[in-house]
């Protein structure tokens, strides 16, 4: 069922839990997520990628992903991740996307948050909620490279309000240690400046990118510190690709058995869901994390 991004991620932020968002590539990892989410009854966030999103096959992927959300149990959103084009984002909009992570990181903080504003406006009609960021998070989405936290891009505290005030994001994204990727070394999160952020971000829910790798015990940290959504890519691929080696082979000598290789793919792709989800909402509680339904509306663009 359609959610409303940041009503379900204001909800999970006071019950102290946050919605893991999980990169798709494609519809079997979606279906092996929704899967997960369902068995939980829990809500979950279906990511689309940059590389997929400007791909010429993106408007479908999202399209495709739109009506696997549509079709589930429980609240699930669709989001455009990391999006620094605004025709990519309106031709994700028109394709069915709820929500959209209006990337202009890489400028200047009075840029980045005209560029979120401008979203904002043509987003707004369609009922699609924008995410920014401010500060930056290293490493690159789609490859697996060791990052190190770049002290330079942690989030600047003093910036946060004046830039949710002229940029209208509702959700935040913030550096604060975080990688994308692999960590090079422990991961150390910097609770104190992402106390600060919480403490200027207002009734803005908080993000944090780079979620895999994370301890479990960082993952409830950030949640109950104000984090009501965690980005996950790396190790869900990871996952995959690992049960692709391990089968393989047997397929191929079975008579290049798909279906196989396919179910390993996406037993491994559920594995990884339903742990994250477990850990990062109270599923001894029976409704835990069921988010805030909304009626699927024709897509629309500025």
């Amino acid at each position: 069922m359609r959610a409303d991004l940041r009503e379900l991620v204001t909800r999970q932020v006071k019950a102290g839990a946050a919605v893991p968002a999980f990169t798709c590539y494609g519809a079997d990892t979606a279906l092996a997520v929704v899967a997960a989410a369902e068995a939980l009854r829990l809500p979950v966030v279906l990511l689309v990628a940059p590389s997929s999103a400007t791909a010429a096959s993106g408007p479908k992927l999202i399209a495709t992903l739109r009506h696997i959300a549509d079709d589930s149990a429980v609240p699930v959103c669709v989001q455009l991740d990391h999006a620094k084009d605004e025709a990519v984002i309106r031709r994700g909009i028109d394709a069915g996307a709820d929500a959209v992570l209006a990337d202009g990181s890489h400028l200047p903080p009075e840029d980045n948050a005209a560029f979120v504003r401008r979203v904002r406006q043509f987003a707004r009609p369609a009922g699609v909620v924008v995410e920014a960021e401010l500060g930056s998070v290293p490493g690159a989405e789609d490859q697996a490279g060791a990052h190190s936290a770049d002290m330079a891009g942690k989030t600047d505290p003093a910036t946060v309000s004046p830039f949710l005030t002229a940029s209208g994001a509702q959700l935040l994204a913030c550096g604060v240690g975080n990688v994308h990727g692999l960590y090079r070394g422990e991961p150390a999160l910097d609770w104190r400046l992402l106390a600060a952020i919480r403490a200027q971000a207002g009734d803005v829910p908080l993000v944090l990118h780079g979620a895999s790798g994370l301890a479990e015990t960082d993952l409830r940290a950030a949640a109950s510190a104000g984090v009501g959504k965690v980005n996950v890519n790396t190790e869900l691929r990871t996952a995959m690709l690992d049960a692709i080696e391990r089968n393989i082979a047997a397929c191929r000598s079975a008579g290049e058995d798909m279906l196989t290789l396919a179910g390993a793919t996406a037993s491994a792709a559920d594995e990884v869901a339903r742990h994250l989800l477990s850990v990062m909402a109270d599923v001894s509680a029976p409704s835990a994390g069921m988010g805030v339904v909304r009626s699927p509306e024709p897509a629309q663009s500025g």
